[in-house]
């Protein structure tokens, strides 16, 4: 496969995000890419320290790019076009380091959060890999015009999606789509599994269906975890709700199986695991709606 185009130099992020709707949806499901955007504004890249190579560390390469045969089965796939680096969607809107900042945070700023205090707010401080991302501390403004321009109008666009398949389906499932670091790339002491789901421990899915998704990828030979070491982030946590009709389950995917993560470049085994996702998820498609169903009868 040829690798999407990046694009360092362009500021243009109007749309913030893609949207890949069906003309007829066909499944219950909605997919969401927050990490894999790929277009860093000229302004950030003369205000950050480091190079684009090593600010793409924090990206999911690619994962919008894996799904996007399983979209095409008829389900509706929202991808973010900014960088994590940049901002990132998968936090509270005002998730704000006050370290990172010339002039005071606004009240209703939260600066306590774990994710603030390791540098991975809503505007991150550090990449991926903990390297200061900034040559000096930016303007609380300038931020707020990032949440203003590019966060809620993302959120509205997947808050969207959601009602609109609940309201045909009489429920929805947000499947967020992630990538992890290899154990190589981590130092980890061990293997990571091909597969992480997180459903923050049955609070954001009904843990049969997350049981259920992990056994029809174990079941096509992949090595799962349930929520360790990633329960879910802020996307899972804010609209999983299943007493509502919304269930929400993250996925990340051992970026081993796909991505030369020195180079950031597809590797062979990008199109046969992106073929197995297209066909899991005609599975998952297929046969959910009939379990979630049989199950409210039975209630």
């Amino acid at each position: 496969m040829t690798a999407p185009n990046f694009s360092p130099i362009s500021a243009e992020l109007e749309p913030p995000f893609t949207i890949l709707a069906p003309q007829a949806q066909s499944a219950p499901f909605v997919l969401c890419s927050p990490h894999s955007g790929r277009i860093y504004p000229r302004a950030f890249l003369d205000q950050s320290r480091l190079d684009p190579m090593t600010l793409r560390k924090s990206e999911d390469c690619f994962v919008d790019e894996l799904f996007l045969g399983a979209a095409e089965l008829g389900v509706p796939l929202i991808s973010a076009r900014f960088p994590r680096a940049y901002l990132d969607v998968n936090r509270e809107p005002y998730e704000l380091d006050p370290e990172l900042f010339a002039d005071p945070l606004p009240d209703y700023a939260n600066s306590q959060s774990v994710r603030v205090v390791g540098g991975l707010g809503t505007i991150a401080r550090i990449v991926a890999d903990g390297e200061e991302i900034y040559r000096s501390r930016i303007a609380v403004n300038e931020a707020l015009e990032r949440i203003d321009q590019l966060y809620f109008p993302f959120h509205e666009a997947l808050q969207g999606l959601i009602a609109q398949t609940k309201a045909q389906f009489g429920y929805a499932i947000l499947i967020d789509c992630h990538s992890m670091p290899s154990a190589q790339m981590t130092q980890s002491s061990g293997p990571r599994p091909d597969f992480v789901l997180g459903d923050r421990f049955g609070a954001a899915c009904d843990p049969k269906l997350t049981r259920y998704l992990r056994d029809t990828l174990v079941a096509e030979g992949y090595d799962v975890q349930l929520n360790r070491p990633y329960a879910g982030g802020y996307i899972t946590e804010h609209y999983g709700r299943p007493y509502r009709g919304v269930q929400a389950v993250q996925i990340e995917i051992n970026r081993a199986l796909y991505l030369d993560e020195a180079r950031l470049t597809p590797t062979r085994g990008f199109g046969p695991l992106k073929h197995d996702l297209t066909r899991i998820a005609g599975m998952l498609f297929a046969s959910l709606p009939a379990l979630l169903e049989q199950r409210a009868a039975a209630e």
